[in-house]
């Protein structure tokens, strides 16, 4: 065997060596731990389909009762499902964050929302059309089992959350609600109006006002004209209700420190 070939052939090695390590490099900075979750040659196949989109707070991507044409999962953006009624009122029944996707539905046989999809945190996410994410549902067993495991995992927080919603205290469901974004925004500081939180949690803003005054005399959060710092986790977890940790348990979150990029296997 002559020496120009084996120079090439070594050449060729390096070069596909260069180019396995670039893509796996790309892989280990997945954001959206679903995604991440994926096998390496699952995840670069639907990497083709993905477009990294920038999400600003209070857009909508999709109204219940619209065609969902997009599936999202957000990296460090927050999205709220809320349940809409007469119209004109409408309460917080699950959000999804780094741990899961927005248009599960689509997963599951339908094309229309059911709830309103409302961006609560702005940030980056991985967005891909209804049509290409319903083909590649049906050639990856993985990505349909990842799928099929979060939508249990969302079906059980929307179930607790309409529990939570009906039993419990206002404060101690502020104190959940605050860390289950913690969780998925991967910080403790965010910014967040005592109108909006009261759209959340379903309550006059009254309530929500004065649930936040009590949590701050804690020294368990501080607020300042829309900007919230959780100050004590330990203690901001001790007064939530324990909707918090049974949902997160399923989620597999647990705290802001778990909001790293995954890496793939």
């Amino acid at each position: 065997m002559g020496l120009c070939s084996l120079t090439h052939r070594r050449a060729a090695r390096l070069a596909s060596t260069s180019l396995t390590m670039r893509m796996n490099a790309a892989n280990r900075k997945v954001a959206n731990n679903l995604l991440a979750a994926l096998p390496g040659k699952n995840y670069r196949r639907l990497h083709s389909g993905l477009e990294q989109v920038e999400l600003e707070f209070g857009d909508v991507l999709y109204e219940a009762g619209q065609k969902i044409r997009h599936v999202y999962f957000p990296g460090n953006s927050l999205v709220s499902l809320l349940t809409v009624v007469d119209h004109r009122m409408a309460l917080e029944v699950g959000m999804v964050g780094r741990e899961g996707m927005v248009g599960v539905p689509l997963a599951l046989g339908a094309q229309v929302s059911p709830v309103r999809a409302l961006v609560q945190g702005a940030g980056t996410a991985m967005r891909m059309e209804s049509e290409r994410f319903r083909r590649e549902i049906r050639r990856s067993p993985q990505l349909q089992q990842g799928v099929n495991r979060y939508a249990n995992a969302l079906m059980a927080q929307v179930s607790q959350t309409a529990a939570c919603n009906r039993f419990h205290v206002i404060g101690a469901r502020l104190a959940r609600w605050l860390l289950m974004t913690r969780d998925r925004v991967g910080s403790g500081e965010f910014r967040l109006t005592h109108e909006f939180l009261a759209h959340m949690l379903g309550v006059r803003r009254v309530g929500v006002t004065q649930a936040a005054r009590s949590l701050q005399a804690r020294k368990l959060i501080e607020y300042n004209r829309g900007n919230i710092r959780i100050l004590d986790d330990k203690g901001l977890e001790a007064a939530a209700c324990e909707c918090y940790a049974l949902v997160n348990g399923r989620n597999g979150l647990t705290d802001a420190r778990g909001g790293r990029a995954r890496k793939h296997p």
